[in-house]
């Protein structure tokens, strides 16, 4: 796989089947497009491409205010190769990129760039500055300039389109089965240890601390957790994602704790698979009333996985690809929320980003 970053990297790309989106989560009806791009690409002899932003347009033009990520861009990159994708080009998306008019976009991008000779996109695509570009318009130029301009497919489950909006939504309710069943898998997230305050070691809860990205995030409270090892264990712990109220945090962080584990985590690249929601943040008075309640927190973790029952593909209807992995993933919190948690469900956003 290939990775392109930059308009400026793209004059040596050569021709190709390409598709353009956020594709966050890499979820089934990403997956779709892939395979209907995969069978162009292989029809045509050509490299199978796949054009993403960062950051992604949403987060460009509403910050903070955007819906929160279900992958990173190293996560996304990995997801898309493994379905297929065998040149990855990323554009920043920023004032220059943003400025360019529809033409400009098909001419410097897709032509000049990209030399795309098949695209495949959602027919209600928008580019070009103030999104004045569409799938009409690309069909008229590609029926000039030589190449074709085809519609996705809509992939749908439960009579109901699947999309980052909906796999958000239950992330939020903690129904992380039909997480999985969205995405093909079950949802994680991942990074590398680093030194943090050290806090858990004084009261007997040692944590492996993987920094978050400072923008909102998609779950945010406490949680019965597997983690997955470099050397390929998987454990079961408790985790909290957040911003820590209690003992106060400038940044979100993922702190895990691994039931009966010893060793030196850091600097590892750690993979956190969130199974069943504990209960959301809570600013303690203090940090006797935390301690108290981590420890009811990893006990019921631990009741969590004496009773569970493990689900893995065939009991998710998944595809036979997503074999190899058996969690027990709830599909509602353990508890009900307690007025004065943070909870990571909020109003549903408008299903508009994907793409």
């Amino acid at each position: 796989m290939e990775l392109i970053r930059g308009l400026h990297n793209l004059r040596e790309a050569g021709p190709c089947v390409a598709t353009i989106g956020n594709f966050d989560g890499v979820h089934r009806g990403h997956q779709a497009i892939l395979d209907q791009l995969k069978s162009r690409a292989t029809a045509l002899g050509l490299p199978m491409t796949v054009v993403v932003f960062e950051p992604q347009p949403r987060e460009y033009f509403a910050g903070e205010q955007a819906p929160p990520r279900l992958s990173r861009l190293r996560d996304k990159v990995e997801l898309l190769a493994e379905y297929g994708a065998e040149r990855i080009v990323c554009l920043p998306f920023n004032a220059a990129l943003r400025g360019l008019t529809a033409d400009e976009f098909i001419e410097r991008v897709l032509i000049r760039g990209l030399g795309v000779k098949h695209l495949v996109v959602g027919d209600d695509f928008r580019f070009g500055c103030d999104r004045a570009g569409d799938f009409a318009l690309l069909q008229r130029v590609g029926e000039r300039r030589g190449f074709e301009v085809e519609h996705t497919r809509t992939f749908a489950l439960d009579d109901e389109r699947v999309s980052s909006t909906r796999v958000r939504t239950m992330l939020a309710s903690g129904n992380f089965a039909q997480a999985a069943r969205l995405l093909g898998r079950p949802y994680q997230l991942s990074g590398r240890v680093v030194a943090d305050r050290q806090l858990g070691r004084t009261i007997g809860v040692p944590t492996a601390n993987l920094p978050l990205a400072s923008r909102s995030l998609a779950l945010r409270g406490i949680y019965a957790c597997v983690t997955r090892l470099p050397d390929g264990r998987e454990l079961p712990g408790a985790a909290n994602i957040g911003w820590r109220p209690t003992v106060g945090s400038t940044r979100p962080v993922l702190e895990v704790h691994l039931f009966d584990f010893e060793g030196d985590l850091y600097g590892q690249r750690l993979t956190v698979v969130p199974c069943a929601r504990l209960r959301g943040e809570i600013n303690f008075a203090g940090l006797e009333a935390l301690t108290r309640q981590i420890h009811a927190d990893l006990a019921q973790a631990r009741r969590y996985f004496r009773t569970a029952t493990p689900l893995d593909a065939t009991a998710l209807e998944l595809p036979c690809a997503s074999t190899g992995w058996t969690y027990p993933l709830a599909s509602a919190p353990l508890a009900p929320e307690p007025s004065t948690s943070d909870s990571s469900a909020g109003a549903r956003p408008a299903d508009q980003d994907d793409g």
